[in-house]
């Protein structure tokens, strides 16, 4: 299964990655890969990005290498905020992309499955939250499966089958079996799905291999899966949000104040 689109990386900005937004595009260039989305780790996280950086990210080209690039997060779940995520929605409505998933010492370390799949429902049903990532992750964050993908059709949002979780040496690596449970009720039940690299190095962008053969032998076909390319990508999030359609080769045309990004799609001047 070929797969052109990657909604799911890192940088050095979540505290325990390894390169930079340029060496993830030249990456993402290099195999081919036709968009990225720049998916740092929000506040809570140990190290994890500042608010700020998550503001100014429009300051990062739409374009790099030929490769669309687009600002996003990996927020987490939160006890302590109105909106349940640990970025408020005022910082989620300038992203072009936004990821919401468990993480280690962020609150949610003491397995209980009722209470984070009532904080997950409430997080999805978020209108600017496009995707759970790693919801498999069951051996440190249980949720009632059944709800959580109910709320994915309900919402329109994401759920990831994360290529990590099936590495040998991923703290994931127990919950693979659990992560193609929830790709297939995800796709039973028409929820949308993507695949992602969970890449914390510019190397492993576009790394599939693992998750999409789990894909594969569930039957999910590649029509499917919504970062099968950039197009497809671009598609869902101009219909979730109700936003114009964006071209793969033409320039950004968010509702005004969505990225900081002119009509022309240039940072404007003396952004911070």
């Amino acid at each position: 299964m070929r797969l052109l689109a990657d909604l799911h990386t890192h940088t050095v900005a979540s505290g325990h990655a390894f390169s930079t937004v340029t060496e993830l595009a030249l990456a993402a260039h290099t195999k081919g890969i036709e968009l990225i989305a720049v998916t740092d780790h929000g506040p809570s996280v140990p190290q994890g990005a500042h608010p700020w950086y998550f503001w100014n990210s429009k300051v990062i080209p739409s374009l790099l290498d030929g490769v669309r690039i687009l600002k996003g997060c990996e927020a987490n779940p939160s006890l302590d905020t109105e909106n349940g995520i640990d970025l408020p929605d005022e910082l989620l409505r300038l992203l072009d992309f936004v990821s919401v998933g468990f993480h280690p010492l962020t609150g949610f370390d003491d397995r209980d499955a009722g209470r984070n799949t009532e904080v997950l429902l409430r997080v999805m049903a978020n209108p600017y939250v496009d995707q759970i990532t790693h919801p498999g992750n069951h051996e440190e964050f249980p949720l009632r499966m059944d709800e959580v993908v109910e709320a994915a059709v309900r919402h329109n949002v994401i759920l990831e089958l994360n290529d990590h979780s099936f590495a040998p040496t991923s703290a994931r690596a127990l919950s693979s079996q659990r992560e193609r449970e929830f790709a297939r009720a995800a796709f039973d039940a028409g929820a949308p799905i993507a695949i992602g690299s969970d890449a914390h190095y510019a190397l492993h962008v576009g790394r599939f291999e693992a998750a999409a053969a789990a894909a594969e032998e569930i039957g999910i076909p590649r029509e499917r899966i919504v970062n099968r390319d950039a197009s497809s990508v671009l598609t869902f999030l101009a219909e979730k949000r109700e936003r114009p359609r964006l071209d793969v080769g033409g320039t950004w045309s968010w509702p005004s104040g969505r990225t900081g990004l002119g009509d022309s799609g240039e940072v404007p001047e003396g952004e911070v």
